[in-house]
């Protein structure tokens, strides 16, 4: 039913400066500027090598639903969008497990730049069977080329964001996260695993050319009742320290480059000015694992 993270959406207060902010962060433009009528919101899309990231804010006047979120939670990680080939079969493989799926839904976009229209079907999925991430699926019925991968804006591809590498989810409860990634929605569990050295046990998801990183805290069995959060985003780069130095000079905070856990892999973080997304630029040993 899951065959993809078809995209990351973050919610912000400006589309406007939110865009500024991610094509200076990623060294890309935005390929989709556009509006969804329906839900009263606009957006930017940027599309990478293996997903896309959507920066969502209410359009003027109208989309008081996002309004009362960034009011109750502020700017940050706000949903993850799975892709499937077909939204019907998705809704009924849901509700067969207990994840309460809301009707499927028609999407359209439309981009303000072109005025050209994107439509699909999606499904929401409850809140609270999905432990306090907000997940849903989405099938896209119009042809993928009208959302172009974003071109880069620095003139060295290397310092520039290729990809995705991981998105993280926090979770109090590991064994609830395996149930519902890995049993519920059928993603495969590539890698679990306890590092008493970092306090955490880590559920690797392996899905398309991404990971679904769940992270637990070693000893907080008190605190399994709380909710599960979608935290942050690890992006590709070719080449750590020139994406160091472009970043830099956009004026971001950011870490020193470092070894990365994984050997022959080089990572920074940024530190704020994200609209609330924790964010790790990382450089990957050897070219990713095209599996899924």
């Amino acid at each position: 039913m899951i065959r993809a993270l078809d995209h990351l959406v973050v919610a912000v207060t400006d589309v406007l400066v939110a865009t500024r902010t991610y094509s200076h962060l990623l060294g890309r433009a935005a390929t989709w500027r556009g509006e969804h009528p329906i839900l009263g919101t606009e957006n930017a899309l940027f599309r990478l090598d293996n997903t896309y990231i959507e920066v969502l804010a209410p359009a003027a006047g109208a989309g008081r639903w996002l309004r009362d979120w960034l009011d109750a939670a502020g700017e940050g990680p706000f949903a993850l969008a799975l892709a499937t080939p077909d939204a019907g079969a998705f809704h009924a493989h849901a509700e067969a497990r207990g994840l309460r799926p809301g009707p499927v839904q028609d999407g359209l976009g439309r981009d303000s730049d072109s005025g050209a229209f994107r439509k699909w079907r999606n499904v929401l999925l409850d809140r609270e069977a999905t432990h306090g991430v907000q997940l849903f699926a989405i099938e896209h019925l119009s042809p993928p080329d009208l959302l172009a991968l974003s071109p880069p804006t620095h003139e060295d591809a290397a310092a520039t964001v290729d990809s995705v590498d991981h998105v993280v989810i926090q979770t109090a409860d590991a064994e609830r996260a395996k149930a519902l990634y890995g049993d519920a929605l059928g993603i495969r569990l590539g890698l679990d695993r306890s590092f008493p050295q970092w306090g955490s046990r880590m559920l690797f998801f392996r899905l398309g050319h991404l990971t679904l990183e769940v992270v637990s805290r070693l000893g907080e069995e008190a605190k399994r009742a709380a909710p599960d959060r979608f935290w942050g985003v690890s992006y590709r780069v070719a080449n750590a320290a020139a994406a160091h130095a472009r970043l830099s000079a956009e004026g971001f905070d950011l870490t020193p480059v470092k070894a990365g856990r994984k050997p022959g892999t080089f990572v920074f973080s940024v530190n704020g000015g994200t609209h609330g997304v924790a964010t790790l630029i990382l450089q990957p040993s050897v070219a990713p694992r095209a599996d899924g």
